[in-house]
């Protein structure tokens, strides 16, 4: 793999950087994928280069501005006030793909990063940067009782509008990361400190950026592009350590996905659900992922060349 940083305009902690992440095929090919990772995550999922390169793609992914390998001293690590603070990250990393001699590009993006390719593909719909949508897990709402939704969270957006450094905890299970990571239950090895087990403190701001973000999904968009939207078919809360949390997600309700990704207008849409799938889809237990990847590629092949 090699990387490339991507040098952005300041903004209000100072310094931003972008890290582009490559590895090119060897074969002559017109095809790439560039991956977006979710909250508390950065690249590290290799095990998707493996097959898309298999497959004849070249393959790249962003580690967004204040993520991974993009933080900086000035940073408090995840902050964002707005998404479409990130659509500079993704236009350039797209730009570079493009002048590299990609064609037909796959936009890939996990969880909140499901979420953000979904508002910018739509926001973006004159530009022809991209050429479909591929979303894992997409965070299309927050896992939290009805009544929570309608009460909770626009008083915490409200005040994440005037006080965007409020700290508040983050609830997802602890025992996601324990799930994935081979020193405890998993089977992947990757940066702690890039993706601790318990999150970094997120703050009011973010709130308020992630429920305007559900509040446009809820309100109905478009995008013209085909996107396939994937999720595990159930969601699993274990209190304490149990096997279960290998069979379903962790971190959503897949009810919520379901039901707002029928909210997307496109003019080519699939919802897959997989059984026995946790929240990152493509780190599932190998059986599982490789129907993951056989869906994702038998999709592909209906629109691309």
């Amino acid at each position: 793999f090699e990387q490339k940083v991507i040098t952005q305009c300041n903004d209000y902690e100072g310094e931003v950087t972008a890290t582009l992440i490559r590895k090119r095929g060897l074969k002559l090919s017109a095809k790439a994928i560039l991956c977006i990772h979710g909250f508390n995550d950065y690249f590290f999922q290799d095990i998707i280069a493996e097959e898309f390169l298999k497959k004849g793609y070249h393959f790249y992914a962003l580690d967004l501005r204040k993520y991974g390998r993009s933080i900086l001293q000035n940073h408090r690590a995840n902050n964002v006030r707005n998404l479409s603070e990130y659509y500079e990250d993704i236009d350039s990393a797209l730009v570079i793909i493009r002048e590299e001699g990609s064609q037909e590009i796959v936009l890939y993006g996990h969880s909140t990063g499901g979420l953000i390719i979904t508002l910018y593909a739509s926001d973006r719909k004159e530009e022809a940067l991209f050429d479909v949508l591929v979303c894992n897990s997409p965070f299309y709402d927050f896992n939290v009782p009805w009544i929570q939704k309608k009460t909770v969270i626009p008083v915490l957006s409200f005040l994440g509008r005037l006080n965007t450094n409020i700290a508040l905890p983050i609830g997802f299970s602890k025992f996601y990361g324990k799930s994935l990571h081979k020193n405890d239950f998993g089977e992947w090895d990757y940066n702690l400190q890039w993706k601790p087990h318990v999150a970094p403190s997120i703050n009011a701001g973010w709130i308020n950026a992630i429920h305007d973000g559900h509040l446009k999904i809820a309100s109905g968009i478009s995008v013209h592009k085909p996107i396939l939207i994937l999720h595990s078919i159930k969601s699993v809360n274990p209190k304490h350590w149990d096997e279960e949390m290998f069979e379903g997600d962790a971190i959503l309700n897949v009810d919520d996905i379901t039901e707002k990704a029928k909210l997307i207008d496109s003019p080519h849409k699939e919802v897959i659900g997989f059984g026995g799938a946790i929240h990152d889809l493509v780190l599932s237990r190998k059986p599982v992922r490789n129907f993951v990847f056989e869906a994702i590629f038998d999709w592909l092949d209906k629109y691309l060349k």
